[in-house]
């Protein structure tokens, strides 16, 4: 799935997450966050670098929705009651 700047930007701020925590969780630089960050459209970089950033999302409850509308979603993780709804950008 293509990513783009953009959606890194939004998912970050539904967490809640300072560039520092996405890259802590995703196992990459913080140069590397600010960097993908700095630029505008689909991410210039090494696949494993946008998978790593993908699943660290992923594993908050956020995901990524694909073309032909990019954009992200966040599946708050439920207890298990089936209760809680989700957000798009």
């Amino acid at each position: 799935m293509l990513v783009i700047t953009g959606q890194i930007r939004v998912a970050r701020s539904f967490l809640g997450w300072a560039q520092q925590q996405l890259a802590v969780n995703a196992g990459i630089a913080i140069s590397t966050v600010r960097r993908l960050e700095s630029l505008d459209g689909p991410i210039s970089a090494k696949f494993e670098t946008v998978e790593r950033i993908r699943r660290a999302f992923e594993r908050a409850g956020v995901e990524f929705i694909g073309n032909p509308n990019p954009g992200v979603r966040l599946v708050p993780i439920s207890s298990g009651d089936g209760a809680l709804g989700k957000s798009e950008f």
